[in-house]
């Protein structure tokens, strides 16, 4: 018998074996057998065929605005993406990818087998996988490696949700995908808590005319994507959310057909009345008709604000002095450049800049240069004509930079931008206007700009990959996040996200040996990381939990501490000499404005050595 048990369900289902009981969820036999009868191969390697770029800019036009309304959302789950080695992924109901943010070493993988916008992947294409399966069984589900049904996308480990709207229509799918050997056990939990979130704002559109019921168990839970809504016109249940239907114990299929008397014993004026009501089974439930805010005293007290999606900022000392400062060099129009780890930040220090900032009232257009296919990011910078290229949209683009004109323009991992590109963005930023692709007049803008790195820019002017023109032009002041393990206030902080992130809402709390964890762990992703830990935690605990060691993710239960970590003396003896080694190169080639052969002399070793080290 293989140790796998997946892979002995797979030997199992293609020998036209009986699967035995308890290998594989019911869920991915049903849809092997489903893959089986439509004729599909499990051993064929071939890929999905993408669209034309003309059908996906038509397909890209039309699923515009739910793109727009998934992206909070997504952008919260890229910063969970990028420290597990992840993509997320968004599709339309039919499947097709719309997007994919995150991780750029495994989204290269991912689009080896066609993991990428353009591609459809409903089942009958491409077989067993979770955005394709997740809309044939209606349903949040996982597909771990070799349940996937195609040889080729056994590489993958994907949790995904259809995102339903009001009516109980599928409109899209939202998944988190990484490589299979490495399994994150709190991607589901992340997946259901964003679409949850999602499918909540849906309802703040206005049902004209209807009676809008937003209803719990627990009052705790109004006002949070956990709650249920309940939408009736004339009586009768014209939308809802799945909570809601979960609370009255009906589903999708009841909206249009069941009605008010059908479902609560009391009448809808108890509800305002007393802010609660009776089931037809007697349950009580409690809760506010939209327009009334009367709910119990209990709720009054207890009750707080939707979690964000984001946490506020907590800084320390020295970062708010930091900001303090870049606010000053911001309103007299000098660039700042912010440098540190992945995960440690740098976006919430632009925007803390931005709201203190002479322009708070003015946009600030966040960029990720690394997350913009290369083919694209031109044209999504500076803008484009209409018919400038094939799949353009007929009233053309404005572009970020346009988009920033009187506010801040944000360039996160700037290090990533194309050479070719620089240039044009140089240009920019001497002549103050852009002219978008496909040419026409140049158009005045007026922005200041912050970027970000994790990488050492001045390396890459070295190395040839980064202009050292836009370098002095971007890094007229630099500021340098601390990582979260050289933090010393990481108690305080986990202490303050635990309750910004809804644990004080859920009430829950930690065990004193869960919390030492979360406070002595490296954090590799820095405070990305953290936060999305703690998101996953909450996202999969019951209210009123406490949440021992066994609820912390396997890499942080089992990960190594910043004890653990600490380097021998000999260690650090030879981690201060490459430290001073480093500095002395840098030291030497900014004294020599970038001519390595003086700066070798200077240093008194040859330039080949000096290329060496520079590359070690």
């Amino acid at each position: 018998m293989s140790p796998d048990p997946i892979q002995h369900a797979c030997q199992h289902f293609f020998s036209q074996k009986a699967v035995p009981g308890g290998l594989i969820p019911q869920s991915i036999l049903r849809s092997w057998t489903r893959c089986q009868a439509l004729g599909l191969e499990g051993r064929a390697n071939s890929l999905p065929e993408p669209l034309t770029a003309y059908e996906f800019a038509l397909t890209a036009d039309e699923a515009e605005a739910f793109k727009r309304l998934c992206r909070p959302e997504v952008e919260a789950l890229y910063a969970d993406a990028q420290a597990t080695d992840s993509i997320v992924i968004l599709t339309n109901a039919s499947g097709l990818v719309l997007d994919t943010v995150g991780s750029l070493d495994f989204a290269e993988r991912a689009a080896r087998v066609a993991l990428r916008p353009g591609v459809p992947w409903s089942e009958q294409v491409a077989g067993t996988n979770a955005v394709g399966t997740s809309l044939a069984e209606g349903c949040p589900i996982e597909v771990r490696g070799a349940e996937h049904y195609l040889e080729c996308n056994r590489i993958l480990s994907c949790s995904a949700i259809p995102i339903i709207g009001p009516q109980g229509n599928v409109l899209g799918v939202l998944d988190l995908s990484g490589p299979a050997e490495t399994h994150h056990a709190h991607a589901f939990g992340l997946v259901k808590m964003a679409a949850e979130q999602i499918e909540h704002r849906l309802f703040e559109q206005d049902f004209e005319g209807a009676d809008v019921v937003r209803l719990h168990v627990d009052p705790a839970m109004l006002g949070t994507s956990r709650e249920g809504i309940l939408v009736f016109e004339d009586g009768r249940l014209k939308a809802a959310n799945r909570h809601g239907l979960a609370l009255i114990g009906r589903r999708f299929d009841a909206i249009g057909e069941a009605s008010w008397t059908d479902l609560f014993r009391d009448r809808l004026a108890a509800l305002v009345d007393s802010g609660s009501l009776k089931r037809e089974n007697g349950t009580k439930l409690v809760g506010r008709l939209d327009g009334f805010r009367k709910v119990p005293a209990s709720a009054k007290r207890i009750a707080r604000p939707v979690p964000p999606t984001v946490p506020r900022p907590i800084f320390d000392l020295e970062t708010a002095q930091a900001i303090a400062r870049a606010v000053r060099l911001l309103d007299a129009a000098v660039p700042v450049l912010i440098r540190g780890e992945t995960g440690t930040g740098k976006e919430i220090f632009a925007r803390a800049v931005h709201a203190r900032s002479a322009r708070s009232d003015k946009p600030l257009i966040a960029v990720n240069c690394a997350a913009l296919p290369e083919t694209l990011i031109e044209a999504e910078l500076f803008g484009y004509q209409a018919g400038a290229f094939t799949g353009a949209r007929p009233g053309g683009s404005k572009g970020y930079l346009r988009e920033a004109d009187g506010g801040v323009l944000f360039l996160d991992e700037i290090g990533d931008m194309p050479l070719a590109l620089q240039m044009k963005l140089l240009r920019a930023l001497q002549e103050r206007e852009v002219v978008p692709l496909g040419g026409g007049r140049a158009i005045p803008v007026d922005f200041m700009l912050v970027c970000a790195t994790n990488r050492n820019l001045w390396d890459l002017v070295q190395a040839g990959t980064f202009r050292s023109d836009l370098y002095f032009r971007i890094a007229q002041y630099t500021f340098e996040l601390s990582p979260l393990r050289h933090r010393s206030d990481r108690a305080k902080l986990v202490d303050e996200l635990w309750d910004s992130l809804g644990a004080r809402t859920q009430r829950n709390a930690l065990t004193q040996e869960c919390r030492a964890q979360l406070v002595n762990y490296e954090w590799p992703g820095n405070f990305r990381q953290l936060v999305g830990c703690i998101r996953a935690m909450l996202a999969l605990c019951e209210p009123g939990e406490t949440l021992t060691m066994d609820a912390l993710p396997a890499d942080v239960r089992f990960g190594v501490t910043i004890a653990e970590r600490a380097l021998s003396p000999r260690e650090e003896a030879l981690s201060t000499l490459e430290s001073i080694t480093a500095t002395a190169m840098e030291d030497a080639l900014r004294a020599a404005k970038g001519n390595v052969s003086l700066a070798a002399r200077q240093l008194g070793v040859s330039r080949s050595t000096l290329y060496r080290r520079m590359q070690s």
